[in-house]
This record gives structure tokens, C-alpha cells and sequence, in this order.
């Protein structure tokens, strides 16, 4: 089936993965997030780009950066925001998904900002819309996290340029990651230099899988000389069955304390795209260290979700 996230003039009409997307179309989010940083004064600012507008957040899943810097980068551009509340709506008395949606546009909202367990259920509602509303994916299963994939290579850019000289190892549970998959898109099409991809081997996806990635199970050797490194939760919620011995064992070999982060370039840059298991992925001290840009990242997804809901909705 056609890829539903583009027009016929190649434009986007959904943001649903950034797999496939062409650069240009990349570099254009980012260079409108920073616009939009500017305009906004650093965020301080409401923009009324989207006035009128009312986008709906349908998130099937917990969430506390996504829901809110989606919550904050629509009402900064003017819009209307509806936090759909799952717990209390009709689909715990058996309204189908599609039918959820499907009353909603009724109401004539203009976007849908969806995170959902189940891999494609943005693309599924994106194939089945009425109405011209957007379908922005929030982290849908393990398949993909684009506006996640976006501010890491936004707040990547803005401390290094050059992104064909870098070196970035992305550590964790890569299996079951949307970030990393949405990462690997995002650094492969903005022409990274090397990219490396570090996990026990039960976490490692198949080489076929991230094609132009180096796989590593040893951390200390995918370390070495890195420029920046991405750290990643372990993805208990979807997991079948113990992957991991323990978490002691998971933080001797794979956790990033200051003295394996001594093995990396003396520069190497600190990433995480939250939430933080302390002293299981990452060390407390690293995290809350000079090199460490985990807050910014957050930062940075605001201007990133301004970005794409201007994109998409603006007129």
C-alpha cells in the first residue's frame, strides 16, 4: 500500500515514521524548530500560528515529555487542546478504536496526536480518516518515535555541525526501542559518519534490521572514540520473559558510569530520552553530569512538536 504520510505533491500530510523521508524534508523540521525557537523567544512567547486549530491527544499509553511538550507545543502556536482521557471515554465500553476516532472528527478537530502499544495503530487511523485531520505518531509499539527521532538529531546538531564526523553509539534495549529505530532513520538520512548500536546479544535486532549500523555486544568496545552516546531504557513492558540476568549484571556490562564514559572521545556527548532507570542504564553522576544533554533533549522536543504541527496544520 502507498505511504499514507505524503500528498501527491510530496509534501506531509501525517508524521507516522521517519523512515523513507528524504533529507530535505528533515532539514526543513529542523530548521523551522529553530525558527519557531526564535520567534517564540525561546518558548516565552505564544505564537497564533494555529489559531483556531484543535488538536487531540489520543494517547493509549503512559506518558509525562510527549504528552505534555505536544500539549505545550500547540497551545504556544495558539491552538485548541483536548487531552482525550482513555480511562474515562467510551472505548472501556467496548467503542472500537476506529469508532473513537471517527467521533471525534465528527467534532471537526483538525490533528490527532497518537501513542498506542500496538506497532502501526497511527498509520491504521491515518488509512481510515473521514475528515483532512493530521495523525501525528506519538510512539506506537516498538516500531517507531518520530518527533523523539527529530529532537535528538536537533539537539545532536546544535553542538555538532558536522555530522559526517561523528561517531554516535546508541546502548540498550534496541530490540524493542521506537526511539532507536527512529534515531537510526533520522542519523542515517542526515549523514552520519558511523553509527554503532550496543546491546546484550537477546536485545540486539537483526543486522537486516539496521542496515549501514554496526552491532556491538560489548560496550566498552562500541565506546571507544565515540562522539555521543544515546542511552536507552529497557523495555520491561515488552519484553516476553526475563532478556536480562539481573539489573546489577545489565549496569556492570552495559551501564554508562563516568569510568566507561572515560573510554568515548573527551568530548562525548550524553543522551537519554527518558524515563531514567538510575544506576540501571545510566549512572546518577552522569546523568546529572556536564556532558549530559537529557534536559535539552526535552527542551528541544517543544520546539521539535512546534515544528511539525506547524507543518502540518499551518495555513
Amino acid at each position: 500500500m502507498p505511504q499514507p504520510q505524503l500528498d501527491e505533491h510530496g509534501r506531509l500530510r501525517h508524521l507516522l515514521t521517519l523512515e523513507g523521508l528524504p533529507r530535505a524534508t528533515l532539514e526543513h523540521l529542523l530548521d523551522r524548530a529553530e525558527q519557531l525557537r526564535a520567534l517564540s523567544h525561546n518558548g516565552t512567547r505564544r505564537l497564533d500560528l494555529l489559531n483556531g486549530r484543535t488538536v487531540i491527544n489520543l494517547f493509549f499509553e503512559p506518558s509525562t515529555r510527549t504528552r505534555t511538550s505536544f500539549d505545550l507545543a500547540a497551545k504556544r502556536l495558539g491552538a485548541d487542546v483536548i487531552n482525550f482521557d482513555i480511562a474515562s471515554s467510551s472505548t472501556v465500553k467496548g467503542e472500537t478504536l476506529l469508532d473513537t476516532v471517527h467521533t471525534l472528527e465528527a467534532m471537526h478537530c483538525d490533528a490527532f496526536v497518537v501513542r498506542h502499544k500496538e506497532s502501526g495503530t497511527p498509520e491504521f487511523i491515518a488509512r481510515h480518516l473521514r475528515s483532512n485531520c493530521a495523525v501525528l505518531n506519538a510512539g506506537d509499539g516498538n516500531r517507531a518515535h518520530p518527533t523523539q527521532g527529530l529532537l535528538d538529531a536537533l539537539t545532536l546538531l546544535r553542538h555538532r555541525a558536522d555530522f559526517s564526523q561523528l561517531c554516535v553509539v546508541i546502548c540498550g534495549d534496541i530490540r524493542h526501542s521506537r526511539v532507536a529505530r527512529s534515531d537510526v532513520h533520522a542519523l542515517r538520512t542526515l549523514g552520519i559518519g558511523e553509527l554503532r548500536l550496543c546491546a546484550p546479544e537477546s536485545l540486539l535486532p537483526d543486522a537486516a534490521e539496521m542496515p549501514g549500523c554496526l552491532l556491538f555486544s560489548d560496550f566498552d568496545a562500541a565506546l571507544r572514540g565515540a562522539d555521543a552516546v544515546i542511552m536507552l531504557r529497557l523495555q520491561k513492558e515488552r519484553m516476553e520473559g526475563a532478556l536480562i540476568p539481573s539489573e546489577a549484571e545489565y549496569f556492570r556490562r552495559f551501564g554508562l558510569s563516568s569510568e566507561r564514559l572515560a573510554q568515548a572521545a573527551p568530548d562525548c556527548l550524553v543522551m537519554h530520552p527518558g524515563p531514567i532507570n538510575r544506576d540501571v542504564e545510566i549512572a546518577a553522576d552522569v546523568a546529572d553530569g556536564p556532558r549530559s544533554l537529557i534536559l535539552e533533549q526535552v527542551g528541544n522536543g517543544v520546539f521539535i512538536r512546534m515544528a511539525v504541527l506547524q507543518e502540518l496544520l499551518g495555513k
